[in-house]
């Protein structure tokens, strides 16, 4: 199962960090975004792209987590040469991550 089968995602990016806010289904899937979506695991996850830091922030009256990634943009998205990274892709990638 990916995140995509029980959440949905937003996503910004805001110099060289991407800011995703992800947003469960249901209470079920909301349970599962916060055993499953950790800094450990965003990390992991986003290697690949050069992410130095993850933080988490659950909220669960709107079940959602905020996401911001540090790193995840090459600079800047305006400085670097890096092809499609801007922040709203960051949640599309997001969303492919297995549980």
């Amino acid at each position: 199962m990916r995140l995509a089968d029980i959440a949905h995602a937003r996503s910004g990016d805001k110099g060289d960090r991407a800011d995703i806010g992800l947003f469960a289904y249901d209470a079920a899937g909301y349970a599962q975004l916060e055993r499953a979506v950790t800094p450990e695991r965003l990390r992991a996850h986003f290697a690949w792209l050069g992410v130095t830091d993850a933080r988490v922030w659950p909220l669960p009256n709107l079940l959602a987590i905020k996401i911001v990634l540090q790193g995840a943009l090459a600079g800047n998205a305006a400085r670097n040469l890096r092809s499609d990274n801007l922040g709203k892709t960051v949640a599309a990638a997001l969303l492919r991550m297995e549980l």
